[in-house]
């Protein structure tokens, strides 16, 4: 039995509607700012569509981006670990969102969705999904750990039992911040590399992220966006939003592949918290609540089932 062929055009009317989708939902959360569009074209091939919120009522900065890059050749980052793919021309497209909320208690959040596809005259093309969504409180509270955790288990559900373990896993080990020895949240799904069984298959489990990602975070943000907070907590968010860049900077993947496939800058970088500060050598007091994010939230839990972290 043949297997259906990737019907680019429908991933991006997906992503480009995903797109609009969360645009409207943060702004109706927000309820002050609306999203400034600016459309861009790259020199090699392709543009995108940002849309950036800044100074909110609830998000400090919120960006939601969408590119659809093309090129005849990958960079060399992209073939070093998959030399099947030198030679081929290639498309990439996705939707990559990162919110910074105004206040401590609401935790920032980075989600994507993405379509990667290399083409060969006389060969079958080589295609992948990836994505996921993470979560980064300052202020840890376990029934939203919980909630974001139920959510993501849940929409994984129809696609097998082993998918939501595997794709937290994979979440924990991705965004681990090596030099610090620390996770950068509390996690979520990450994968990629997703081709089996077919594309329709792999393509609707991504749109089930896409669209899962507002579900899992608007409650929280609505139970947390009337908590009164001051100078202490806002110190310590903007302390531990460092820890954001630093991984954003060091170690991710896609900022490192959009800037060495000529991306728009502005957009790769969106990712940046507005405001950030480093102390040298922040120790949090015992038993503080900055000191339970550590102790409570960063080791790796199964927050489903356990009380403790393992």
């Amino acid at each position: 039995m043949s297997q259906p062929i990737p019907d680019i055009a429908q991933v991006k009317a997906f992503l480009l509607s995903l797109q609009e989708t969360i645009c409207q939902q943060l702004a109706a959360a927000d309820g002050k700012a609306q999203f400034a569009e600016d459309e861009w074209v790259r020199e090699e091939g392709g543009g995108g569509r940002s849309r950036v919120l800044t100074q909110g009522a609830v998000f400090e900065q919120a960006g939601v981006n969408f590119s659809h890059v093309h090129g005849a050749t990958l960079p060399a980052s992209a073939t070093a670990h998959r030399p099947e793919l030198a030679g081929r021309s290639f498309q990439a497209m996705g939707v990559s969102l990162v919110i910074h909320p105004l206040s401590p208690y609401i935790p920032t959040s980075h989600a994507n969705v993405r379509f990667f596809i290399a083409e060969k005259a006389g060969e079958a093309p080589v295609w992948w999904f990836g994505g996921g969504f993470d979560l980064t409180p300052f202020y840890g509270f376990e029934e939203d750990a919980r909630h974001w955790h139920l959510t993501a288990q849940q929409l994984c559900q129809p696609f097998g039992e082993d998918v939501y373990p595997q794709y937290k896993k994979w979440c924990d080990d991705y965004f681990f911040i090596k030099h610090r020895n620390e996770a950068r949240g509390i996690g979520g799904l990450f994968f990629d590399d997703l081709n089996t069984p077919d594309f329709n298959h792999c393509f609707a489990f991504m749109q089930a992220v896409g669209n899962g990602f507002t579900e899992a975070y608007l409650p929280i943000v609505e139970k947390r966006k009337s908590m009164a907070w001051g100078e202490r907590e806002r110190q310590f968010q903007l302390y531990r939003r460092g820890r954001y860049v630093e991984f954003n900077l060091v170690w991710d993947r896609g900022t490192l592949f959009g800037l060495q496939t000529g991306g728009r800058t502005e957009s790769i970088l969106m990712s940046m918290p507005p405001l950030v500060r480093w102390e040298y050598n922040f120790q949090p007091e015992s038993d503080s609540p900055e000191a339970a994010l550590y102790r409570d939230f960063l080791p790796v839990r199964d927050w489903l089932s356990d009380k403790e972290p393992k």
